[in-house]
């Protein structure tokens, strides 16, 4: 019998890549999150779960022979730069709870069912949202991924090789393709549950988001004796666009996000010859990202022309709007009072949604506060999150 809880197995992890100010970096295969799945498989292993870990780099743990039909939970193990302690690993202890409470209870399900670690949900290291559920689903390519290079330079290749994985098998899982359903728990990324005094919600979609890469190319040169009338910096138009990007959010009732800017060289005393910002864009609906990416990258372009520079953009990734198709069935099985929320975060949930049936489960945050130190949960709510899981999966696998 375990004695584990939600908050037992977070206090087991609490000290895994935590940075000075309480935030957390974790990211995919790098020491921290390996760490992370080393714990993984060592707890699933604890309950009697068999791991496999596929070529995406994803980590199951199966209870049962694994095979078609199977019903599919978990989450990630990794973080944005300076995240929370609950955004990802949440879904991932809740789901071995709800499956060491469910198999300590005598409970044999008629299905297959893995607990799923899902790799580079955040996309934090090689910029690709959702990687590991993309490349098991097949919505991103061998060809695609062999291209990323992660943000420390090392190519997508050659990580996986230092992890023992190799990166010619990359592709679409039988498995997955042939899975019944995926439910994802994770902590609520906002107040509404809050707002509404419920510890949990289901979700009922995720809004469209993208994300898009400018490039400004300038003439790099002394900042001590080039004269203003004479410089194209392009660090100036780089900042045009990034209000640019908060006035059309203000204007379309929507968010733009710029949280990554890269300046090239890099000197105090020198005029940039480069410089390269990320755009992250959310709306309830696609045509408004479509619309509100347009402008900015025209007032880009403008402010670009101004000072003597040029602007290439690229996206990087596209999430349409995405409904999970479970929500009525969760809606049944946990009750027609439970609160239901949208959500402008991507999960793998959604990735998978195109896939297979898929549901998500929020926990209260009190704060509203995400990718940051000021995420939480309180232990009592992860519990009751843990036995909204449980109770859905006792559903599903019979």
């Amino acid at each position: 019998m375990t004695s584990w809880t939600a908050a037992s197995l977070l206090a087991e992890i609490a000290e895994i890549g935590r940075n000075g100010d309480g935030s957390y970096s974790r990211f995919c295969l790098r020491p921290e999150e390996v760490t992370l799945r080393e714990w993984f498989v060592a707890k699933a292993t604890q309950i009697g779960l068999t791991i496999v870990t596929d070529m995406n780099a994803n980590i199951w743990a199966w209870w049962g022979t694994p095979g078609p039909d199977a019903v599919l939970t978990g989450s990630h193990l990794d973080s944005v730069p300076g995240g929370g302690a609950y955004d990802g690993p949440l879904g991932v202890v809740s789901s071995l709870v709800a499956v060491a409470t469910m198999r300590d209870a005598g409970i044999t399900p008629s299905k297959p069912l893995a607990i799923v670690a899902m790799a580079d949900e955040e996309g934090a290291r090689f910029g690709m949202p959702c990687l590991g559920s993309r490349l098991a689903a097949g919505k991103l390519s061998k060809a695609e991924a062999h291209k990323l290079v992660a943000r420390d330079g090392q190519s997508l290749p050659d990580a996986w090789r230092a992890a023992g994985l190799d990166p010619d098998l990359i592709g679409p899982n039988d498995v997955l393709l042939t899975a019944s359903c995926f439910i994802e728990l994770h902590v609520e990324q906002g107040r509404g549950l809050a707002d509404l005094g419920h510890p949990v919600a289901i979700a009922t979609a995720v809004r469209p988001h993208g994300r898009w890469r400018a490039e400004f190319t300038g003439q790099g040169n002394h900042a001590g004796t080039t004269l203003i009338c004479d410089r194209h910096d392009p660090v100036l138009p780089v900042a045009q666009t990034v209000l640019a990007a908060r006035e059309a959010a203000e204007r379309e009732g929507c968010v733009t996000t710029v949280g990554r800017i890269n300046v090239e060289p890099g000197g105090t005393n020198v005029i940039a010859s480069a410089a390269t910002m990320w755009l992250d864009c959310r709306a309830e609906a696609s045509q408004t990202v479509t619309k509100v990416v347009k402008d900015i990258q025209q007032a880009s372009k403008t402010a670009a022309d101004k000072h003597g520079c040029q602007v290439v953009w690229t996206r990087e990734s596209w999430t349409d709007r995405t409904s999970f198709e479970l929500r009525a069935r969760m809606l049944k099985i946990l009750g027609e009072n439970t609160p239901q929320l949208s959500t402008g975060a991507g999960h793998d949930a959604a990735t998978l949604a195109t896939t297979m049936p898929t549901g998500m489960l929020f926990v209260r945050n009190p704060t509203g506060a995400s990718h940051c130190p000021a995420e939480s949960a309180s232990d009592a709510d992860c519990e009751a999150g843990v036995e909204a899981l449980q109770t859905v999966l006792e559903e599903l696998v019979k």
